[in-house]
């Protein structure tokens, strides 16, 4: 049998007995490599990233009295929480989206945090 046909027999039976969870964290690191990003489980505190994944959720926290927009950022390999200060809503940034984001990253009780980040939405 030649490699490429053990290839796809290989990728057909780990669909059959793939989680969907394992299944969208597969084709998460195939889009985040096709982006050319970098992976959210090797992030360090104050480094300048480049991530790429699909916003798991969003919701309004108030910090000290002003809106807060925060949304969990999933690539397959870990989350990041990316936080907008003094924002109720952005256009596009919904449950599911798929996006770009570039910021700086800061390690707070165990969380990975982008305050402001830059993004661009995939379609």
């Amino acid at each position: 049998m030649s490699t490429v046909a053990g290839d796809r027999i290989r990728r057909a039976l780990k669909r059959f007995s793939a989680s969907p969870a394992e299944l969208e964290a597969d084709e998460l690191r195939q889009e985040r490599q096709f982006e050319g990003c970098q992976t959210i489980e090797g992030v360090t505190d104050r480094q300048l990233v480049t991530l790429y994944g699909h916003l798991k959720n969003v919701s309004l926290a108030p910090r000290a009295g002003t809106p807060t927009l925060e949304a969990a950022l999933y690539d397959g390999t870990g989350v990041v929480t990316l936080i907008w200060l003094g924002r109720r809503t952005i256009t596009g940034i919904t449950p599911g989206a798929s996006l770009v984001a570039w910021g700086r990253v800061s390690c707070h009780d165990g969380r990975r945090i982008i305050y402001n980040p830059r993004y661009e939405l995939r379609v």
